[in-house]
């Protein structure tokens, strides 16, 4: 019987009402694949990369494995006056990207980005876009092509 895969899901609590819909998505996604997850609060969307080396750098004991066959990150970023917007958007993503190349990553990316919070939202509602549930199938997705190339389980 094959393995139930482990879920890393990196949530950015910046904006905490998108976080909860996205997170709300995913997680029904997940259940209803019957994957197990384990959910993880950063400050902002920022803070995703850093999350996901230290889970990748970290072991799991009892089997001396990586502890997560994939990841999903979740969060929202909205344009505001300055150029910030536009920097956390592109280097957060670019440094997703790169830890998704160099350590093969099946990953999920749920990160909206939105001109405003009504955009946000209805984004990451899951009667809407559903964006959060949208992530956690391109995971799953990714995990199955993982086993098709022979580099899953962990």
């Amino acid at each position: 019987m094959a393995e139930r895969p482990q879920i890393m899901i990196v949530e950015a609590r910046f904006y905490e009402d998108v976080a909860d819909e996205l997170v709300r998505g995913a997680v029904a996604t997940l259940e209803a694949a019957g994957a197990t997850y384990e959910r993880y609060a950063v400050p902002g969307v920022f803070e995703i990369p850093a999350a996901i080396q230290m889970a990748i750098r970290s072991l799991d004991f009892t089997t001396l494995r990586g502890r997560f066959d994939g990841y999903i990150v979740l969060g929202c970023v909205i344009r505001g006056e300055t150029d910030h917007y536009e920097i956390v958007a592109e280097q957060s993503a670019r440094a997703i990207q790169d830890l998704i190349r160099k350590y093969t990553l099946a990953l999920g990316f749920g990160i909206i980005t939105a001109e405003n919070r009504d955009q946000a939202r209805v984004r990451a509602a899951v009667d809407g876009r559903n964006r959060g549930g949208a992530a956690a199938r391109a995971c799953l997705q990714m995990l199955d092509v993982k086993r098709q190339l022979l580099l899953f389980p962990r």
